[in-house]
């Protein structure tokens, strides 16, 4: 009877757990039970997904979890390729340009040690990209343009926006931005940014980018 209950009880959370990561991502310090029970059955967490078409990946480390998209078959591949789960949304180039900037400022401040949270206030951001975007007369209008770009951010779960009682709005980067930016690519970073310029003065067409929704 025992082991009855504690199989239906897992059951549940499995339940709980599969439905959790299917809307978004699970953080550590957002639910410390669901995120013990995820490492307890995180590999029966695989076994339900991959049924799916999606993979789960989990750091530990960090405190995130969240689920992808298996990769794509291959071209001669005969098979029937199931539908996406997961949809990918395109991001602008400045959006790309600014996840960049921020994953390069996170992994300074990793090298620096210290404190975990990496918080930035808005003002901090806008002179973070203000250096690689075309110069305007129009400071008000810049900011707005910058403040879009940050929203997105938040809105793809990068930034969170942190309260504050006065003065200009902080967000947290999220540490969730590491397993999307890698360190390849942040091995590239200059030359990508000498095109990210280039595209910004309207030389060259630059790079945009995607991200699993």
């Amino acid at each position: 009877m025992e082991d009855e209950r504690q199989e239906v009880a897992g059951n549940a959370n499995l339940s709980t757990l599969a439905i959790t990561l299917l809307k978004g991502v699970i953080y550590r310090e957002g639910d410390e039970r669901l995120w013990g029970a995820l490492l307890d059955l995180q590999a029966r967490v695989r076994d339900y997904v991959s049924v799916l078409g999606l993979e789960l990946v989990l750091d530990e480390a960090e405190g995130y979890a969240f689920l992808r998209s298996r990769p794509e078959q291959a071209e001669d591949d005969a098979g029937p390729k199931p539908p996406r789960l997961i949809a990918r949304r395109p991001i602008s180039f400045p959006v790309s340009l600014l996840l960049a900037l921020l994953r390069k400022k996170l992994a300074e401040f990793d090298a620096g040690g210290g404190d975990t949270r990496l918080v930035l206030s808005r003002d901090d951001i806008v002179e973070l990209v203000r250096v690689f975007l075309p110069d305007s007369s129009n400071e008000a209008k810049l900011i707005d343009q910058i403040e879009t770009h940050i929203n997105k951010i938040v809105e793809l779960g990068f930034l969170r926006r942190l309260k504050v009682a006065s003065g200009s709005a902080s967000f947290e980067v999220r540490r969730i931005l590491k397993a999307f930016v890698d360190a390849q690519w942040l091995s590239d970073f200059d030359t990508r940014l000498a095109a990210y310029q280039a595209q910004l003065t309207g030389t060259t067409a630059g790079p945009g980018g995607d991200v699993d929704e």
